[in-house]
């Protein structure tokens, strides 16, 4: 029998439908039931695509013994932590308090008032290689709280006591904005791996803001070292067995040094913020791979992750057929037998792929050991002829493996993600000049606001199936609003920018903090938690706040409204300590920092947008790697009020002689009209 999830919408929680355990959704029934029976609640966090989620589920709650202890002695809760970030944050944070440590599945024993006492995260179904077991852990708990109950509410007090107070840290000075850069560039410099490129040991993460932080310090100092970080992590991520060398797209982490073998699931969010990453080194950098990259990334997402309607979705698994990257693996027989002995060899020997293998039972993860010029040489064979073969090898053995059967997709649309999407595929649109990322961005944006918004405006977390649900969190509208920005500098639609100041106005109703500067996480009017917390860190990714920020600056600078710079300063003066402390812990906040100390540039362009002269400098200027710019058009015509409405410092700014011309404003000084070729190129620094 259907348990009481049978009525949700999450693909994570309606994989436990069936499960023996009596599991409820996050709710008042579950709390009430809690209560009303005198049992502890066992809070279970997870999502779709996570493997040791899936290990946890089949050993565990499939099993009738763990229900039966279970559904005796506890009130089972189950929450998919990508619909509800904001009790994965609470709770996570009780973990990694407790324990030292964290991660999925998040496993939690509580009061019936949600306060808890006991966490961790995978539990085997019986105690093995030092890990306790889930069925002692379930007996010893609940005997517990039978016996002893006064000493587990005890310590849920003082659980909830602790927690509550981390929001309380004085707001302090702001350190030099230059020393904080610098030392997150130094921190991260020492925690390079300058063999396989990447920071810190394994396992081993993208954190693709990282190195848009990177870009940033080597605009300013050229330093090889900071050019090395960057190239090295790009080009061996690319090469290695995290990214998808048959179908594109990235896996989301390492679990060795080499980024050879991957945890293979696949999320929304690491090709956003990748794609980004890219392509802003190849603004940067010019380097031609990273051009490629971004493309490939780009083509994974709209092949396989956009849902008709134009959403895009959150998640591939990394399990099929019950086994962990099967839909990925190789061996030489398989290649051969559709290759043929000579291409397959060929392919083979490019892409490592070895009769003893290089992951389990002696199958291939493909990844790349040189150049692709490289290995022409080494094969003594024309370049142009072994990229043809191996193009036209890695195109067949994608349709073969498409034959396959593949890993679950997590077809929810989450908000946030769908905006780093938006922002990634607009600001691809810009460098690459291809039109087609800006209209599935604007196609994306479109399903947004026309299907997740609430009727006073707000934005929604979710949709799937038809259906919205929960009210957007802080990083919903910073996310989407970043990709309202981006969107509006590639295609110079008002209604895009409109939007992200309706909407960056009702964060500030909805989320700001009047006492202390910075933002909420959750809504104010939400649901009440046992705390309300104000998230920095820049993990998976950004956070909130730092998004913010750079929103704030950069909607500022557009609209030279300067109450948006003044809320800056307070979060800076909100968060200072945390960053000073631990920089590298905060390098999309970082980036606003950067904005912060300048040169900025409030770039615009007034000029006929069919004029092919308006449309080649504003191509430059997109495609440049500027990174502290903002970018509007001030078209003429009926158009032309619209954004002088919004901006109203653009009013005076006019064609020369029927030339378009550019206004750069700098370090709040403005200079002359450009309306020459060669002077944008010296002036911006371009050539």
């Amino acid at each position: 029998m259907p348990n009481h999830l049978i009525h949700e919408k999450s693909p994570y929680l309606l994989q436990h439908v069936l499960n023996p355990v009596d599991w409820y959704p996050w709710g008042q029934d579950a709390f009430q039931k809690a209560e009303r029976e005198n049992r502890p609640i066992f809070l279970s966090i997870g999502y779709a695509t996570c493997h040791w989620c899936h290990v946890m589920a089949h050993e565990s709650f499939e099993d009738e013994e763990v229900a039966r202890l279970l559904n005796q002695s506890f009130v089972a809760v189950k929450v998919d932590r990508e619909e509800r970030p904001d009790i994965d944050q609470i709770y996570m944070s009780v973990c990694q308090a407790l324990t030292g440590r964290g991660g999925w599945p998040l496993s939690v024993f509580m009061t019936p008032e949600g306060k808890p006492f006991f966490a961790g995260t995978y539990f085997p179904r019986t105690s093995r290689l030092g890990l306790s077991g889930f069925i002692e852990l379930l007996t010893q708990i609940a005997a517990l709280w039978q016996e002893n109950r006064g000493k587990i509410l005890q310590a849920g007090e003082d659980v909830t006591r602790s927690i509550q107070s981390w929001n309380d840290s004085p707001v302090g000075s702001v350190p030099s904005t230059l020393q904080i850069l610098e030392s997150g560039c130094r921190l991260l410099a020492e925690a390079f791996d300058s063999h396989f490129g990447g920071f810190g040991g394994v396992p081993k993460f993208p954190t693709p803001h990282h190195l848009t932080f990177l870009l940033r310090r080597h605009k300013r100092s050229q330093d090889s070292l900071t050019r090395t970080m960057i190239e090295k992590t790009l080009q061996s991520m690319r090469f290695g067995g995290i990214f998808d060398q048959i179908g594109w797209g990235f896996h989301r982490y390492s679990v060795d040094e080499k980024w050879l073998v991957p945890h293979f699931e696949k999320m929304l969010y690491d090709q956003a913020l990748l794609g980004m990453a890219y392509t802003e080194a190849y603004q940067a950098l010019k380097n031609p791979l990273h051009a490629q990259v971004s493309r490939e990334i780009f083509g994974y997402v709209l092949r396989d992750m956009t849902a008709p309607e134009g959403g895009f979705y959150s998640a591939e698994d990394a399990d099929s057929e019950g086994k962990e990257g099967l839909y990925y693996l190789w061996t030489p027989q398989e290649i051969r037998k559709e290759l043929g002995r000579d291409q397959g060899g060929l392919f083979c020997r490019f892409y490592n792929i070895s009769p003893e293998g290089n992951f389990e039972e002696g199958m291939s993860i493909p990844h790349i050991s040189i150049s692709l010029p490289e290995f022409a040489l080494k094969e003594k064979m024309e370049f142009k002829e072994v990229e043809t073969l191996l193009n036209e090898g890695r195109e067949h053995l994608f349709q073969i493996r498409n034959n396959r059967i593949h890993p679950l997709k997590d077809d929810k649309i989450l908000t946030s993600w769908n905006g780093l999407m938006i922002a990634a595929l607009a600001k691809g649109s810009q460098v690459l000049g291809d039109p087609a990322y800006a209209l599935a961005a604007e196609k994306a944006a479109r399903f947004v606001l026309e299907r997740m918004r609430n009727p006073s405006g707000g934005l929604y977390r979710r949709y799937r199936d038809g259906q919205v649900a929960y009210p957007g969190f802080l990083e919903d509208y910073a996310f989407f609003i970043w990709g309202l920005i981006e969107l509006y500098e590639a295609t110079f639609e008002i209604d895009y920018l409109e939007e992200a100041l309706d909407l960056n106005q009702l964060l500030i109703t909805l989320f700001w903090d009047q006492e202390k500067g910075g933002c909420f996480f959750t809504p104010e009017g939400g649901e009440k938690l046992l705390t309300r917390e104000k998230d920095l860190y820049d993990g998976a990714t950004p956070s909130g706040n730092s998004v913010t920020a750079l929103n704030f600056l950069r909607l500022s600078r557009i609209t030279g409204n300067p109450d948006w710079e003044e809320k800056t300063d307070r979060l800076f003066r909100s968060f200072s300590g945390k960053v000073s402390g631990h920089p590298m812990g905060y390098t999309q906040f970082l980036n606003a920092l950067d904005f912060i100390l300048g040169p900025s540039q409030e770039i615009v362009v007034a000029g006929t947008s069919d004029q092919k002269t308006t449309q080649a400098m504003i191509t430059r200027i997109q495609q440049a790697f500027l990174p502290n710019k903002t970018l509007v058009f001030r078209p003429e015509g009926q158009e032309a009020q619209r954004i002088i409405n919004l901006s109203p410092f653009v009013a005076s700014l006019i064609p020369i002689n029927n030339q378009p011309a550019v206004y750069l404003c700098e370090q709040f000084a403005c200079q002359i009209p450009i309306t020459d070729w060669v002077e944008l190129e010296k002036v911006l620094n371009l050539t």
